[in-house]
Protein backbone atom coordinates (compact mmCIF):
# COMPACT_ATOMS: atom_id res chain seq x y z
CA UNK A 1 0.00 0.00 0.00
CA UNK A 2 3.34 2.22 0.73
CA UNK A 3 4.64 1.72 -2.69
CA UNK A 4 1.49 2.50 -4.18
CA UNK A 5 0.31 5.95 -2.57
CA UNK A 6 4.26 6.43 -3.12
CA UNK A 7 3.53 5.84 -6.75
CA UNK A 8 0.42 7.29 -7.30
CA UNK A 9 0.31 10.99 -5.50
CA UNK A 10 3.42 11.70 -7.71
CA UNK A 11 1.66 10.49 -11.14
CA UNK A 12 -1.26 12.84 -9.83
CA UNK A 13 1.08 16.30 -8.80
CA UNK A 14 2.65 15.65 -12.18
CA UNK A 15 -0.96 15.21 -14.12
CA UNK A 16 -2.08 18.22 -12.46
CA UNK A 17 0.91 20.49 -13.18
CA UNK A 18 0.80 18.84 -16.54
CA UNK A 19 -2.31 19.88 -16.99
CA UNK A 20 -2.59 23.65 -15.34
CA UNK A 21 0.87 24.51 -17.30
CA UNK A 22 -0.97 23.44 -20.76
CA UNK A 23 -2.38 26.96 -22.37
CA UNK A 24 -4.01 27.45 -25.89
CA UNK A 25 -2.47 30.50 -27.51
CA UNK A 26 -4.16 32.40 -30.05
CA UNK A 27 -2.32 32.88 -32.94
CA UNK A 28 -3.17 36.01 -35.18
CA UNK A 29 -3.45 35.19 -38.82
CA UNK A 30 -0.51 37.43 -40.20
CA UNK A 31 -1.76 40.03 -43.34
CA UNK A 32 0.52 39.89 -46.16
CA UNK A 33 1.12 43.54 -47.38
CA UNK A 34 0.05 44.47 -50.56
CA UNK A 35 2.58 43.58 -53.53
CA UNK A 36 3.83 47.61 -54.93
CA UNK A 37 5.72 47.04 -57.74
CA UNK A 38 5.76 51.19 -58.83
CA UNK A 39 9.42 52.10 -60.03
CA UNK A 40 11.52 51.52 -62.92
CA UNK A 41 12.67 47.98 -63.31
CA UNK A 42 15.64 46.61 -65.98
CA UNK A 43 16.09 43.24 -67.17
CA UNK A 44 19.19 41.96 -64.94
CA UNK A 45 18.91 38.32 -66.73
CA UNK A 46 17.22 36.96 -69.72
CA UNK A 47 16.95 33.10 -71.00
CA UNK A 48 15.50 31.83 -73.94
CA UNK A 49 14.33 28.14 -73.61
CA UNK A 50 16.57 28.10 -70.26
CA UNK A 51 19.51 29.29 -72.27
CA UNK A 52 21.08 32.89 -71.19
CA UNK A 53 20.72 35.01 -73.29
CA UNK A 54 21.69 38.70 -71.33
CA UNK A 55 24.68 38.91 -72.84
CA UNK A 56 24.29 37.72 -76.80
CA UNK A 57 25.21 40.40 -79.93
CA UNK A 58 22.80 42.45 -81.19
CA UNK A 59 20.51 42.93 -78.21
CA UNK A 60 21.13 44.81 -75.73
CA UNK A 61 18.99 44.21 -72.78
CA UNK A 62 20.48 47.10 -70.48
CA UNK A 63 19.68 49.91 -72.54
CA UNK A 64 15.77 48.40 -71.45
CA UNK A 65 13.42 49.72 -68.64
CA UNK A 66 10.00 49.38 -67.44
CA UNK A 67 7.93 52.03 -65.44
CA UNK A 68 5.33 50.82 -63.10
CA UNK A 69 3.37 53.50 -61.78
CA UNK A 70 -0.10 53.98 -60.73
CA UNK A 71 -1.34 51.35 -62.84
CA UNK A 72 0.47 52.17 -65.57
CA UNK A 73 3.47 50.99 -67.59
CA UNK A 74 5.94 52.96 -69.35
CA UNK A 75 8.49 51.27 -71.57
CA UNK A 76 11.96 52.59 -72.54
CA UNK A 77 14.19 51.61 -75.31
CA UNK A 78 12.24 48.96 -76.35
CA UNK A 79 13.44 44.88 -77.19
CA UNK A 80 11.65 42.07 -77.90
CA UNK A 81 9.27 42.12 -75.14
CA UNK A 82 5.40 41.21 -73.94
CA UNK A 83 4.40 44.07 -76.18
CA UNK A 84 6.33 47.17 -77.49
CA UNK A 85 3.42 49.70 -76.15
CA UNK A 86 3.10 51.41 -73.24
CA UNK A 87 -0.70 50.96 -71.29
CA UNK A 88 -1.90 49.55 -68.08
CA UNK A 89 -1.31 46.59 -65.75
CA UNK A 90 -2.86 44.85 -62.95
CA UNK A 91 -2.04 41.79 -60.77
CA UNK A 92 -4.30 39.12 -60.55
CA UNK A 93 -3.76 39.11 -56.82
CA UNK A 94 -2.76 42.49 -55.12
CA UNK A 95 -0.93 40.21 -51.99
CA UNK A 96 -0.18 36.73 -53.73
CA UNK A 97 0.39 37.73 -57.09
CA UNK A 98 0.75 34.95 -59.54
CA UNK A 99 -0.13 36.68 -63.01
CA UNK A 100 0.23 39.89 -64.28
CA UNK A 101 -1.73 41.82 -67.20
CA UNK A 102 -0.35 44.29 -69.51
CA UNK A 103 -3.25 46.03 -71.61
CA UNK A 104 -1.26 48.17 -74.23
CA UNK A 105 -2.98 51.04 -75.34
CA UNK A 106 -4.81 49.92 -79.13
CA UNK A 107 -3.73 46.02 -78.77
CA UNK A 108 -4.70 42.80 -77.41
CA UNK A 109 -4.47 42.58 -73.17
CA UNK A 110 -1.69 40.21 -72.30
CA UNK A 111 -1.23 38.03 -69.34
CA UNK A 112 1.44 35.87 -67.88
CA UNK A 113 3.15 34.70 -65.26
CA UNK A 114 4.13 36.43 -62.67
CA UNK A 115 7.13 35.75 -59.61
CA UNK A 116 8.22 38.30 -57.09
CA UNK A 117 11.24 36.71 -55.24
CA UNK A 118 13.32 38.21 -52.82
CA UNK A 119 17.15 36.80 -54.32
CA UNK A 120 20.48 37.53 -52.10
CA UNK A 121 18.04 40.71 -50.38
CA UNK A 122 17.08 42.23 -53.39
CA UNK A 123 13.44 41.95 -54.75
CA UNK A 124 13.29 40.66 -58.22
CA UNK A 125 10.43 40.38 -60.20
CA UNK A 126 10.49 37.17 -62.80
CA UNK A 127 8.13 37.35 -66.16
CA UNK A 128 7.61 34.10 -68.08
CA UNK A 129 6.35 34.77 -71.93
CA UNK A 130 6.81 33.22 -75.41
CA UNK A 131 7.20 35.61 -78.42
CA UNK A 132 5.14 37.87 -79.57
CA UNK A 133 4.75 37.96 -82.53
CA UNK A 134 6.71 35.07 -83.18
CA UNK A 135 7.91 30.86 -82.53
CA UNK A 136 5.72 29.95 -79.70
CA UNK A 137 7.64 27.20 -78.68
CA UNK A 138 10.30 29.67 -77.42
CA UNK A 139 9.89 30.22 -74.10
CA UNK A 140 11.38 33.83 -72.51
CA UNK A 141 11.75 34.36 -68.92
CA UNK A 142 12.98 37.86 -67.97
CA UNK A 143 14.59 38.57 -64.45
CA UNK A 144 13.87 42.16 -63.58
CA UNK A 145 15.55 44.58 -60.80
CA UNK A 146 14.27 47.99 -59.29
CA UNK A 147 16.74 50.65 -60.06
CA UNK A 148 14.96 53.48 -57.71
Amino acid sequence: MKFTRRFFIPCILLTIMVWASCKVDKVSPVTESVKDISGTWKVIKATRNGTDITTYNGVDFSQFSIVFKSGTYTLNNRLPFLTDTSGTYSLNDPQYPMQITFAPVGETVIKTDFVYPIVTGVRNIDLTFSANPGCNSNIYIYTLQKVN
